[in-house]
Formats: C-alpha cells, sequence, structure tokens
C-alpha cells in the first residue's frame, strides 16, 4: 500500500515483525473476525495483511471459499504465504491503485492495522469498497494508539519525557483517525451505508521485562525505529525509564491489554 510514513518506519521484515506486534494482532484480528459473523462460503479480500495474521483468522473463523492476500511490501508478502498453508489462500504484492479483483466482486473487503497509515483514508476505503460486491462488507481495524493501546502508549509515554521531539513519532498524535468517531466520520465520507463501530480488547501479557523490551530493538515500525536511531547511553536510559512505568505481576509478569476499533459498512 503507498503509506504515509516518517524515516524511522520500516515495514519489510516479518520474522522481526512478529515478536513485536504480530502476536498481539493474531489475536485481535480473530475478535474481529468473530465481530463481523459473516456467512461462510464468502470471498474475501485482506488488503494490507502484512505477515498473514488476519487472513489467517478468517481462514480459521470465517471459512471463506476463497481469500486473497495482498501487500505492498513484498517481504511481508512472501512470509504471508509461507505461513499460510491452506489452498484456499492466495497472496499478491499491490498498492491501493491496483487492488486484486475476482469476478462479481468480493463478499468482503477488510484491512487490518493499515487504515491510518495511508495517505488518504477516504480514497483507500473508496478502493476498497470498488472491489466489494453491491452489498458486501468493508471493514477495518486500528490501534487505539492514543489510548488503550498500552504497549505503545507506555513506550511513548516514557520516550517523550525524556525527548519532547519523540512525539513527532507517536502513533497516538499522528494518527488521529484511530478515534472512534473520526473514524465513523472517514467511513461516511466514503461513502459507505450501515457503519458501525465498536471496540475490541485483547490481553497482552508479557512473560517479564525482557519480552516487553526485546521487540523494540527490532526495527520494524515507528517505536522500535526511534529506538534504533537511539545512542546506546540515551537506549538504556529509555529501557530503564519504560521499566518503570510498567505493571509488574507477582511472578515477574508484565500484565497490559490492547484494544483496537473495529469498524465496518457495506458497499453501494
Amino acid at each position: 500500500m503507498n503509506t504515509t510514513r516518517s524515516a524511522s518506519d520500516a515495514w519489510d521484515d516479518g520474522a522481526r515483525y512478529e515478536p513485536f506486534m504480530g502476536r498481539w494482532s493474531a489475536g485481535v484480528a480473530e475478535r474481529f473476525v468473530a465481530w463481523l459473523a459473516l456467512p461462510a462460503a464468502g470471498a474475501w479480500l485482506d488488503v494490507g495483511c502484512g505477515t498473514g495474521a488476519l487472513t489467517a483468522a478468517i481462514l480459521a473463523r470465517g471459512d471463506p471459499r476463497l481469500i486473497v492476500g495482498c501487500d505492498r511490501s513484498a517481504g511481508y508478502v512472501a512470509f504471508a504465504a509461507r505461513r499460510v498453508a491452506d489452498g484456499r489462500a492466495r497472496f499478491a504484492v499491490a498498492e491501493i491503485a491496483d487492488l486484486p479483483r475476482t469476478e462479481g466482486g468480493f463478499d468482503a473487503v477488510v484491512s487490518g492495522l493499515v487504515l491510518n497509515f495511508l495517505p488518504d483514508p477516504v480514497a483507500a476505503l473508496q478502493a476498497m469498497a470498488g472491489r466489494a460486491r453491491p452489498g458486501g462488507t468493508v471493514a477495518v481495524y486500528v490501534w487505539d494508539y492514543a489510548g488503550q493501546m498500552q504497549m505503545l502508549r507506555r513506550f511513548w509515554d516514557a520516550a517523550v519525557a525524556l525527548d519532547r521531539s519523540a512525539a513527532e513519532l507517536d502513533e497516538g498524535r499522528r494518527f488521529p483517525q484511530c478515534d472512534p468517531s473520526t473514524l465513523k466520520g472517514v467511513f461516511a465520507a466514503a461513502g459507505l451505508d450501515q457503519v458501525r463501530l465498536d471496540a475490541i480488547d485483547a490481553p497482552t501479557v508479557f512473560r517479564s521485562f525482557d519480552d516487553y523490551w526485546q521487540p523494540f530493538l527490532g526495527g520494524q515500525g515507528p517505536a522500535p525505529g526511534y529506538a534504533r536511531g537511539l545512542s546506546p547511553e540515551r537506549l538504556a536510559e529509555l529501557r530503564e525509564a519504560v521499566r518503570t512505568v510498567l505493571p509488574v505481576a507477582a511472578d515477574g509478569s508484565i500484565p497490559l491489554a490492547a484494544r483496537a476499533w473495529a469498524a465496518r459498512g457495506a458497499a453501494r
């Protein structure tokens, strides 16, 4: 997909993405598919499929006859194709302007954790709706970056306290559309009917502080990109600042939660 990116963003290494965000996006993807509750045997298009979490959830819970996953990152598409071994799934490298098609249109066109990175979310939803059959479902979910996406909020709050310039990279500030009222307006502006929104919550329990911290060193996404650009001394300072704001259970685990906002509408 064409994306709105900062210099710190990187989305090209599935093996590094999985321990950082992929393991948590899988749980949200399953809840999203359950929330949609669409009929079996449908044809689905997964826009911005990344490493394949949503595609896998659709195959496991949505019982599709066909699902096409597409992404602008050839590295992610290759990772997803290796991860998802199912004859009903196929993958393609594609931009918003050339999304895959199927005869008669897809029954569902969905996108997970992508819409906020696209330079024109309204145009992106219109392009998605253009691949759906009349009355088909167009649906997305995005992290609640400014609120209850707690693993990122704790990181950025600590980072900004040490370095005010970090606020420019904080997804909670960069992506105001990840708010239910704004997201609903984006869907309405795209011409979708019967728009509905809900919060999707999932636990994100880390085994230890290292289990929380090490994925931030992998370079995939804004927060790891920011961490990668710090000197060793400043990175060590940030590490300790983050440690002090995390809740720690008696067994050493770190219990956090992740919220995503899900939105759906009907194509005309």
